[in-house]
């Protein structure tokens, strides 16, 4: 299994990678992980693809998981399917606002919870972004992959997996 699931932050790409797992054992990756050199700043876009090349090569079973289509672009080759989590606006803000403590990410609870809005705003303005997180991206992104790939836009898609 080498997989790759797209979409926008709350659209069920970490819970669908847990349900594959279970399914399948698979090494996972956030691309949160490489994206970011602790805090909001952005690495220099190429060591974040080197990263993640570097892991892939490290891995014979994986899930990469994340909303960069700018450094997905450059890994689509070393996949066997696309999976593009779309389940609309609304789902993903229901989705971050029940989504329990991410450790990896915040410090605490509340640390998270007090990023909330700004995550909802974020979520929030998916269908009018034109950047690497946008759905215009995710979407172009998305038809131009001509391998395996799979769209899903009601979370009850994801358990057929």
């Amino acid at each position: 299994m080498k997989v790759i699931l797209l979409g926008n932050a709350g659209a069920g790409k970490s819970t669908l990678s847990r349900l594959m797992i279970a399914k399948q054992p698979a090494t996972r990756l956030s691309l949160d992980e490489v994206a970011f050199s602790g805090g909001t700043d952005r690495r220099p876009l190429q060591e974040s693809i080197e990263d993640v090349k570097n892991w892939i090569l490290g891995h014979s079973s994986w899930i990469i998981e994340g909303c960069y289509a700018d450094i997905i672009e450059h890994i689509l080759v070393y996949c066997d399917e696309l999976i593009f989590l779309n389940p609309g606006v609304d789902a993903c803000v229901a989705h971050c606002r029940s989504r329990p403590w991410e450790p990896e990410k915040f410090r605490s609870l509340y640390e998270q919870d007090e990023n909330l809005d700004n995550l909802i705003q974020w979520v929030c303005s998916y269908e009018k972004r034109s950047d690497e997180y946008g759905l215009s991206r995710h979407r172009a992104l998305y038809e131009s992959f001509h391998g395996k790939k799979s769209e899903f836009t009601h979370p009850s898609q994801y358990a057929a997996v």
